[in-house]
């Protein structure tokens, strides 16, 4: 009797037991998840003592001379810094000019200095002391001075820089220092993890991770030549000049700028391309500065009308060939669109300019264009840049008065472009007709067109005059497409009726 009644509770207490096992078990035992995201910490922690020791924080300083502030009489006195007399000086500066104190024109009278610190980072690409930075960081400094992570504190000399780029090559005498390896940006893809290490202000080797958000940035405004890597890894202001690096510990970028609202981060950063950054410092460091490819034309991204116009997925349109220049000794014309340069797509005008400008003055390339629908191959040799950077249903009803064409459809008259015109606009170019009336809120005023403005192909036909116009514009009763040449340079507009 009594042992049948203590199996009952025999098996409570093996369910209780058993049932507290199973997820105690489970508890201790690390998730294949768990040793995942420990390996990736790892990972991470492995490339900062990789790193770091290459990371360098560089110290600038500019001597900026100011004239000290005066008062008409020569008077000194705080009391005359007063906002309201200064105001008052200021408004009646005409009379008082004749009290002026006479030291005034003197060259280095009353001059006073003021030492303006600046700081950035930099990485060291050879262990005998040359570091890789932004030209921003250096440019104008009278003093460098690069601090390493052990400690040791060294004056540097700036070897050269490229404002166009913003990077720049300085040195120290060092020997047998820690390098970090260059990669291969152009491998690398979106969404691959990055880490930034950098001096973000005065914090010295902070590493902060993210990924690659975007490839091929351009026309951000920060420099002439952009192709930049954007990342969400958080860049603050000190971090400009240090290292994008992938979990190879290899350096694929240049952390450069930041997009701020608010003067820190926000999400976005930009870095240059390490490959970029790799032609332009071995011509630093072997001339002092950057000898750049040139082609000379000007030219157009294509967006989906002039795609369509040109029947074409991709590539960038010339608009116009400057003379006595490698493109105009090609044969290159304005309306080709190039396709490839040495069998590479080009994407947008942006990445043939960066081509060009990165090839080696006198080397020979392949330019595959498409000229009035068919393709054609040129081998071009590349000459350098110049200095100062100087370059890429029903008919339409067009009424005619006195000499002028009206587009009723598209809204926008046209006229002979005269000696007077081209002198009243200053413009560089002597065969087309001339915008002379724009109808505000038409299909011509919101695509830019403005009086004054050269129309020189309709159609991808020249235009000589208003007669070649009117013809060449009966081509498509519902689209026409017009070279614009004004002051700033030529391109390409594509006015649709729907």
């Amino acid at each position: 009797m009594k042992r049948q009644n203590i199996l009952p509770h025999l098996f409570m207490v093996l369910f209780f037991v058993t049932g507290w096992l199973v997820p105690l078990t489970g508890f201790t035992e690390e998730s294949s998840g768990t040793r995942y995201l420990k390996q990736i910490s790892k990972a991470f922690a492995e490339v900062a003592r990789k790193v770091s020791p290459t990371v360098v924080l560089i110290q600038s300083e500019k001597v900026v001379k100011y004239k000290r502030r005066t008062t008409p009489f020569g008077l000194d006195d705080p009391w005359f810094d007063n906002p309201l007399f200064r105001e008052f000086f200021e408004r009646n500066a005409p009379f008082f000019r004749r009290f002026r104190n006479p030291r005034e024109d003197e060259d280095d009278a009353d001059m006073e200095e003021f030492h303006q610190q600046g700081q950035g980072s930099g990485f060291i690409i050879s262990s005998d002391g040359y570091i890789l930075t932004n030209c921003h960081v250096v440019d104008n400094a009278d003093k460098l001075h690069v601090q390493l992570a052990d400690g040791r504190r060294f004056k540097a000399k700036i070897i050269g820089k490229d404002k166009r780029s913003d990077i720049a090559v300085i040195k120290i005498d060092a020997k047998n220092l820690p390098v970090l390896p260059l990669g291969d940006s152009d491998k690398l893809e979106v969404g691959e993890w990055v880490i930034a290490i950098g001096n973000p202000f005065g914090l010295s080797h902070t590493l902060t991770a993210g990924i690659v958000s975007a490839k091929g940035r351009s026309r951000v405004g920060i420099t002439d030549y952009e192709d930049f890597i954007q990342t969400d890894a958080a860049i603050n202001p000190g971090n400009s000049g240090g290292p994008l690096v992938n979990l190879e510990g290899k350096a694929v970028g240049i952390n450069s700028a930041i997009f701020t609202r608010s003067g820190g981060y926000m999400g976005i950063g930009f870095a240059i391309p390490i490959n970029m950054a790799k032609v332009i410092k071995n011509q630093l460091i072997r001339y002092g500065k950057v000898h750049r490819g040139y082609l000379g034309v000007y030219i157009q991204d294509l967006d989906p009308d002039l795609k369509e116009s040109f029947k074409v997925d991709h590539g960038t349109v010339i608009t116009k060939v400057f003379k006595d220049t490698p493109a105009s000794r090609a044969g290159l014309k304005a309306g080709d669109v190039i396709i490839t340069f040495d069998g590479e797509k080009i994407k947008d005008s942006g990445h043939l300019r960066n081509l060009v400008a990165l090839s080696r003055p006198g080397t020979t390339h392949e330019f595959k264009i498409l000229r009035n629908g068919k393709e054609q191959t040129l081998k071009i040799k590349i000459g350098e840049l110049p200095e100062d950077g100087k370059t890429a249903g029903r008919r339409e009803r067009m009424d005619r008065d006195d000499g002028e064409a009206t587009s009723e459809k598209f809204g926008f008259t046209v006229s002979p472009l005269t000696r007077e015109i081209v002198k009243r606009y200053q413009l560089d170019v002597h065969e087309g007709v001339v915008i002379s009336e724009v109808r505000p809120g038409s299909m011509a005023w919101q695509a830019g067109l403005r009086p004054g403005m050269v129309i020189t192909q309709v159609n991808l036909h020249p235009v000589k005059n208003v007669d070649d116009f009117v013809e060449y514009s009966k081509e498509d009763p519902n689209k026409i497409l017009l070279l614009v040449y004004d002051r700033n340079g030529s391109r390409y507009v594509v006015l649709k009726r729907e």
